[in-house]
């Protein structure tokens, strides 16, 4: 066991924990950052939407971060490594963390919960070819380069109608695949045609197209329908096993409760990005999220009572 604490241990090296380490980093934290290096947006070949970094790839964006980072010598960041569990103390919070399994226990006086959320992609023939190069899961990162093209929308979740009516921002030609499911209610799917978005119920057999491109989708039956991209609609889940010592509430979607300044329900527990309870899945919000967060950590360690 490490004997001196950490200030703050960060979950999570995505936007949020690595803002976060930034500028507690700059307030004279002692940061430890354990980051197990699995981006959910590990497909994305480009990010945009974060200003001076439109289109720069995701992991150039982790790179940039942990060099700048490297100049602090009170930051600390270790890769490829979980936290296994969190334990309260009288003194703050108790670790273990290591690569495969436990190996090292450190001690903090805060946690901040930025560890992000596990996607899981409907269940369709190659679908996992195409993520990431042509098919999407965020509409606000990636509309604008499909824009005026035939797009295709697959989902089975309640809110994929909802998805649909967004996306016919960008696109006149859209079609939903809810690949066999009941995603969208006989009154949406009125709705959808009303407004010329077209709904297909088949199950998906193939997705057809050469190198991550897609040039077409074929249904169960032998329709088939040429698209030029399109989105996807996974469901996503809170990885929070490793709080069972702590037990942060979470809402009925998994996500962290945080108030607005990041607090969890745990005192010296907080929360940031998109673990906590879901905004805009981008990483300028993530960041900005860490960021504030951060200020409130160092506002609650002096004693200043920050509510905004």
């Amino acid at each position: 066991m490490t004997d001196e604490p950490y200030d703050v241990l960060i979950v999570g090296g995505g936007p949020a924990g690595l803002s976060a380490a930034l500028n507690l980093g700059r307030a004279l934290m002692r940061v430890l950052l354990v980051d197990a290096d699995r981006p959910r947006n590990a497909a994305t070949l480009v990010s945009h939407g974060f200003l001076t970094r439109d289109g720069v790839p995701p992991h150039e964006l982790r790179r940039i971060a942990r060099e700048e980072l490297a100049g602090y010598s009170n930051v600390e960041v270790r890769t490829r490594q979980r936290v296994f569990g969190i334990d309260e103390t009288d003194a703050g919070f108790s670790a273990s963390l290591g690569r495969r399994s436990p190996e090292e226990t450190v001690t903090a006086r805060a946690v901040l919960l930025a560890s992000g959320l596990r996607e899981t992609l409907p269940d369709v023939p190659n679908l996992r070819g195409f993520y990431g190069v042509s098919l999407f899961s965020c509409v606000a990162c990636d509309a604008w380069d499909l824009r005026g093209r035939r797009l295709a929308l697959i989902g089975e979740s309640a809110d994929l109608a909802a998805r649909a009516r967004l996306i016919s921002r960008w696109t006149d030609a859209l079609t939903v695949f809810t690949h066999g499911s009941d995603a969208i209610a006989p009154d949406e799917e009125a709705e959808l045609l009303a407004q010329g978005i077209a709904v297909e119920r088949a199950p998906i057999t193939e997705l057809r197209g050469e190198k991550g491109v897609i040039t077409g989708i074929r249904l169960e039956g032998g329709a088939e329908h040429a698209i030029d991209g399109g989105f996807v609609q996974p469901c996503w889940d809170a990885e929070l096993g490793y709080l069972q010592g702590l037990a942060p509430d979470a809402d009925e979607a998994g996500h962290l409760v945080v108030d607005r300044s990041g607090r969890t329900s745990r005192a010296g527990v907080y929360a940031a990005g998109d673990i906590a309870s879901p905004g805009p899945q981008q990483l300028m919000v993530a960041a900005g999220a860490g960021a504030r967060v951060a200020a409130v950590i160092v506002h609650d360690a002096v004693g200043i009572t920050t509510t905004h």
